[in-house]
């Protein structure tokens, strides 16, 4: 196993306390600083009000007040405290449901650019650590989210509000909380620096422990044949510890800056109240204006200290959204990449006549038993394909497929032939040209025109009906029965539960649902004029083999524009073209 590597690249070296992106890809956050900022207007007046109502309350007991004067300002401060604790409740409810509907927002962003990007982008990249990112990484935005931005948007709004109030009542301590008070920021920047490093070096090795169980897990069969699962179980170990190690580190900063910051606010207070009490003494300040100030200091520091505390409580959400924003900036940047629709594809049955015409080529329309009849501007053109395989170049491949043909590809292993079908379905970068019709294929989402089936079968936990009507919204049942037959898997019940990764069939059996599954894409309506099959019989015995071969022919004679990579000699007797692959050319 290689290096992890983050999702989508290295995170920027700084960000800032809000990173822009976010606006741009959840629409739910603009709406939330909008309400945060109301929030925060309102508990800044309810701040003063409370400080001036006791400061009121205190000062009149001890002048003599009136009782029913001070009933009056003591009901008052209650309701104060009573719409203070209310206005923090309905906060922390209107974050609490902007955190939700902006984590789904991301989610679907991510999953629409991984769409995007192509199959080809996401083999470069772990699957296991998008997993991580796009599941506990977006659920880590919680804190973020829900607690982080709003003390930020508090301490934009109430600090420099509450420092007016004071340099008003008292200019010498507004005076003295502005010279202090950058010292918080600046200790908050200094100690948010170790800690956005210890932060990532924890999400990173997160993101490693995840990929290399899933590894493990992936392959133990064939560690235990090798008598290897005992080394890949001490991986898995000395990773955990490491994590241990690193989530200890961030412990350790977090309560070492929530010290500092509380000791520099403490210290700071402790100034103003040292000045406030010496000019008591002198007769240069009033009872009511020193402890109406004394009452505010503490509210002038606390939005600072809770930044730098909720900042600590959000930042595996922060390291996270470095991931996921570097996926959707990829997305963005992606020149000239193909954009299929999000989401699973819909039947034909569902889609605008437009996308029909793609699907179709524009030719014919299909006759009753749901294929198209024979179609020359539906066929598939391909001239000088040259696939892309990280730096080597495949040598051009030429093939042209019609309706009512199949064409076999065959070749020695590496000539390229799989990467062909890679590169038809947007797994793989290719120069040259693939026209469907009169269309770029590059242009068109390959669900709306390719059934495919790999030499890995791809099958999900499930009944083998839904594997097999896998991407239909509405399921034929009787097709799905039909196409099962073609694939000569009838006798496997549509309604047998499979488990993880398709766990329950032998390897003919899967192989077998996986080519049912290309066939009922392409008999659905003629959703899928070309039929994309690698290597379909590989696991299958010779008269299985046979079968499969006849049903395919029966296939191209309907109308079927069929591709068949395979090694089997008998396949060519069911092909009406032959391309040779060499490593270095191809032969018709």
């Amino acid at each position: 196993m290689g290096d992890v590597t983050d999702a989508g690249g290295a995170p920027p070296a700084r960000t800032p306390p809000v990173d822009p992106r976010l606006l741009r890809y959840a629409r739910a956050s603009r709406w939330l600083f909008v309400a945060l900022a109301a929030f925060a207007l309102l508990q800044t007046v309810v701040i003063v009000a409370f400080a001036w109502l006791l400061t009121r309350a205190i000062t009149g007991a001890i002048e003599g007040m009136p009782a029913s004067e001070l009933a009056a300002t003591l009901t008052a401060l209650a309701g104060v405290v009573a719409v203070r604790a209310t206005l923090l409740w309905g906060r922390e409810q209107v974050a609490a449901r902007a955190s939700a509907r902006v984590q789904s927002q991301l989610r679907d962003a991510v999953i629409g650019a991984v769409g995007r990007l192509g199959p080809g982008w996401l083999e470069g990249r772990s699957s296991a650590a998008l997993a991580v990112t796009a599941g506990r990484g977006l659920e880590a935005l919680d804190a973020y989210i829900g607690r982080y931005l709003p003390q930020l948007v508090q301490t934009a709004i109430a600090t420099p509000i509450i420092v007016l109030v004071m340099w008003w009542a008292d200019w010498i301590s507004g005076l003295t909380v502005l010279l202090t008070l950058p010292l918080i920021p600046i200790f908050m920047i200094l100690i948010g620096l170790a800690t956005r490093a210890v932060q990532r070096r924890q999400w990173q090795t997160l993101q490693h422990l995840a990929v290399r169980f899933a590894d493990t897990v992936q392959g133990l069969g064939t560690l235990k044949v090798f008598g290897r699962q005992h080394r890949a179980a001490a991986s898995i170990d000395t990773v955990t510890e490491r994590y241990r190690a690193e989530t200890m580190k961030v412990l350790r900063v977090s309560f070492l800056s929530g010290f500092a910051l509380e000791f520099l606010a403490s210290i700071s207070v402790a100034i103003i109240a040292v000045s406030i009490g010496f000019r008591l003494l002198e007769g240069s300040l009033t009872l009511t204006v020193g402890l109406f100030v004394l009452l505010l200091a503490p509210e002038a520091y606390l939005p600072l200290r809770q930044v730098g505390v909720q900042f600590h409580a959000a930042a595996e959400g922060v390291a996270a959204t470095d991931d996921v924003f570097a996926v959707l900036d990829a997305a963005a940047g992606a020149a000239g990449a193909p954009t299929p629709p999000h989401g699973s594809p819909q039947n034909v049955a569902s889609e605008s006549p437009e996308r029909q015409s793609l699907a179709t080529g524009g030719g014919e329309q299909a006759d009753g038993n749901g294929h198209a009849g024979a179609r020359a501007d539906a066929a598939l053109r391909v001239r000088g394909m040259q696939v892309r395989r990280g730096e080597r170049m495949l040598a051009p491949v030429d093939l042209t497929v019609r309706p009512g043909e199949l064409v076999l590809l065959e070749g020695p292993s590496g000539a390229g032939k799989s990467s062909v079908l890679a590169a038809l379905r947007g797994a793989a970068a290719f120069d040259g040209t693939a026209m469907l019709g009169r269309r770029d294929i590059r242009t068109l989402a390959p669900a709306h025109w390719l059934a495919w089936a790999g030499q890995q079968p791809g099958l999900v936990g499930g009944s083998v009906a839904a594997n097999v009507s896998l991407g239909d919204d509405d399921p034929d049942d009787a097709l799905v029965r039909r196409a099962l037959d073609m694939a000569r898997a009838g006798e496997i019940s549509p309604a047998f539960e499979l488990g993880a990764q398709g766990s329950g069939l032998s390897g003919g059996q899967a192989q077998r649902v996986a080519v049912a599954r290309a066939l009922y894409r392409h008999l659905r309506s003629d959703a899928a004029p070309v039929i994309a099959l690698d290597e379909p019989s590989a696991a299958l015995d010779r008269d299985t083999e046979a079968a499969l071969w006849r049903s395919l022919r029966e296939l191209a004679d309907a109308g079927a524009a069929i591709i068949l990579v395979s090694h089997r000699i008998s396949a060519r007797a069911s092909a009406d073209a032959v391309v040779r692959m060499q490593p270095e050319g191809v032969t018709v």
